[in-house]
């Protein structure tokens, strides 16, 4: 972490307004992205990058070490998504359109200029993909977007997750295992 965040995170602990309006500028689309890859529609993941802050602001006297406001930051950001997730398992959900899907969370997967019948059956694998991992246990799910999607560090994984990276590793080791088993060898 450089040394104008860390500044920054301790002039927001201090009660700092302009310094919580630029972290809050400075990490917003990465809560974004990870809560969009988590519930896979804008209105949740706006709604969890909105709550992550109302909840970092109103406990910011509970961070002790500036080192760790983005595990922090992120911690609240993921929980807050796997709450939304286990409510959403209570309900009817509807599969997401393909036309929806962001442009920041498709994988590049070549350099050329494809076919049109190419691009539709990469946009396929990207929405089989995409459901495949909605399918997954909360906590398996989240590790495997962190991890594999938003490329966070398996320690890191671990302090935003707040668990071993054991815990991390196995998550990872059966989510992918899952994924392989339910995608089968087409993909």
């Amino acid at each position: 972490m450089s040394e104008e965040i860390k500044d920054l995170v301790s002039k927001f602990i201090e009660g700092d307004q302009s310094a919580f309006t630029d972290l809050v500028g400075r990490y917003k689309k990465k809560v974004y992205s990870v809560a969009y890859q988590m519930l896979g529609n804008q209105l949740d993941a706006d709604e969890v990058t909105q709550e992550t802050f109302v909840r970092i602001y109103n406990r910011r006297k509970q961070l002790k070490n500036v080192n760790y406001f983005s595990s922090f930051l992120m911690r609240i950001a993921t929980n807050y998504a796997i709450d939304l997730i286990r409510k959403r398992q209570k309900r009817f959900v509807s599969v997401e359109e393909e036309s929806e899907m962001q442009s920041s969370a498709s994988v590049e997967l070549s350099e050329k200029i494809d076919r049109p019948d190419q691009i539709y059956e990469k946009r396929e694998i990207l929405r089989k993909i995409k459901q495949t991992i909605e399918q997954l246990p909360p906590k398996q799910r989240v590790t495997v977007i962190l991890h594999d999607i938003e490329g966070f560090t398996k320690p890191e994984v671990a302090e935003i997750l707040g668990c071993p990276q054991a815990t991390v590793r196995s998550n990872l080791h059966i989510a992918r295992s899952k994924l392989r088993k339910w995608l089968g060898p087409d993909i």
